[in-house]
């Protein structure tokens, strides 16, 4: 360590305590290694601010001494947006101790929260208070609402709450020199020019680094239903989701699909799931219906909807939680799919969208042409068909090795982009870019499309200092 080292990290000591530093190699482990595994880089340092005076004071020395910053929230990403390069030169700034609730306004039905907070912890705070905060997600034990706004987080409630960029009425943010901007206000209409906090939302970081928000907050539901519906077939799915809007007056919270495959791995990968239905079905939806009006008679809807979806051939079978257990049980097997994947073998893994009447072709046509490309490989497309986020996950076949399989990915995963993109769709629904799909992004996006975000990160982050590499690669010109 030289002395131009020792200086930086005695002056980021003197801003946030040495108990805000993290220098040794074991320690700085878990904040240069994408959670998967699949990404390790290696920072100069870690450092976890406890103020947003912190962080601007941070950012301000870094921007002097010319130095990256890689903004972390809870490090749950999956597109490798939250771990530095391997240079060793960039420093790494945690949000984790900024985890204050600033306020929570009941009658205003807003909360301002500080960007270290956990998902799970705005979600429990809002209960206590009688509301409800709709983003929900596999991670939310975990995540940090810095991370999910900016990185738009999606999750299971969008069909009827919208993604976190409609969740948010107001941001804090350290620009890329140190200024803070305050724009926390919670304000239904501000139509006085340029909405600022778009700039950041889903920027991941690249513009500047989010220290708090203002969220948006609903009545909490009284009455919600949850069940799982054996389809006559994926086709009959859009028809079905029509019915439940039309049925219970728009109130469908959740409407996920998942193919038989994806009990099948639930079952065996994770202890205690069992199959809810007597007999095997090829696809299944898992619904939510939801009020906050007491005695709103959800499951009298739900039982309408489902006798009436029978007998009009688009479902088979079904099965209507009748406890908090298992409506916790059935959602397991949807919210934990991914760590069935994860322990299976080897799975590619893509997160793409088309627009809803689309899906049931798109999950067709693409099984067809990987089962034609790679054959033998098994597709495993569950997700959200509410809002057309689909996420077509291709398995290992039977007795291969791992290591074979993931060297055809240069193959299958352009294949499900390219029909996804084909089809009026994106090969990003709600995971980001990050590092791992930028080529993605120069190839499908526009040449204008490219040009705007360059000019947006070259004017907000002149010497390329906040997240480099992430999002969107600096312009050649």
């Amino acid at each position: 360590m030289n002395a131009s080292t020792d200086s930086f990290i005695a002056r980021l000591a003197a801003i946030v305590g040495r108990s805000g530093l993290i220098t040794d190699r074991a320690s700085l482990d878990p904040y240069e290694t994408e959670w998967r595994g699949r990404y390790h880089g290696k920072a100069r340092l870690a450092v976890r601010p406890a103020s947003t005076d912190e962080v601007a004071e941070v950012v301000r020395l870094c921007a002097a001494e010319n130095i990256a910053i890689v903004p972390q929230g809870g490090n749950t990403g999956l597109c490798e947006g939250a771990t530095p390069d391997d240079s060793g030169e960039q420093v790494v700034l945690s949000l984790a101790r900024m985890n204050r609730v600033r306020a929570l306004d009941p009658l205003d039905f807003t909360m301002t929260v500080e960007a270290g907070c956990v998902l799970q912890t705005i979600q429990e705070k809002a209960r206590d208070a009688g509301c409800f905060f709709p983003l929900s997600l596999g991670a939310q034990g975990t995540c940090q609402i810095g991370g999910n706004i900016s990185t738009n987080a999606g999750g299971v409630g969008v069909l009827r709450y919208g993604s976190t960029r409609a969740l948010v009425l107001g941001l804090e943010v350290v620009l890329p020199d140190g200024t803070i901007w305050d724009g926390l206000r919670s304000l239904g209409k501000d139509n006085t020019g340029y909405d600022l906090r778009q700039f950041f939302i889903g920027a991941e970081g690249t513009l500047g680094i989010i220290t708090a928000a203002v969220l948006k907050l609903f009545p909490h539901p009284t009455d919600v239903q949850t069940a799982l519906v054996a389809l006559a077939d994926l086709e009959t799915a859009l028809p079905l989701l029509k019915r439940a809007r039309a049925t219970s007056s728009d109130q469908v919270t959740a409407f996920e699909v998942m193919p038989r495959m994806g009990i099948d791995y639930a079952a065996t990968y994770l202890p205690g799931v069992t199959d809810p239905m007597d007999r095997p079905h090829a696809w299944y939806a898992l619904i939510d219906l939801s009020t906050s009006r007491p005695g709103g008679a959800m499951r009298e809807t739900m039982e309408s909807l489902l006798v009436d979806a029978i007998e009009a051939g688009e479902a088979a079978d079904a099965v209507i939680a009748h406890s908090i257990e298992q409506r916790r049980a059935l959602w397991r097997i949807r919210e934990e799919l991914p760590e069935a994947l994860r322990k299976s073998g080897a799975v590619l893994h893509h997160d793409v969208s088309v627009p809803t009447s689309d899906v049931a072709a798109f999950i067709r046509r693409t099984q067809k042409a990987v089962e034609a490309k790679h054959p033998g490989a098994r597709c495993l497309p569950f997700g959200h068909l509410g809002d057309g986020n689909i996420h077509f996950c291709i398995c290992e076949p039977e007795g291969d090795d791992g290591e074979s399989f993931y060297r055809a990915e240069h193959v299958l995963t352009p294949l499900v982009f390219d029909i996804a993109v084909d089809m009026r769709g994106s090969f990003s629904a709600e995971h980001g870019v990050g590092r791992l799909k930028l080529d993605e992004l120069d190839r499908y996006k526009r040449p204008v499309d490219l040009d705007l975000m360059r000019r947006v990160k070259a004017a907000l982050d002149p010497k390329g200092l906040m997240n480099p590499g992430k999002v969107v690669r600096a312009s050649n010109r």
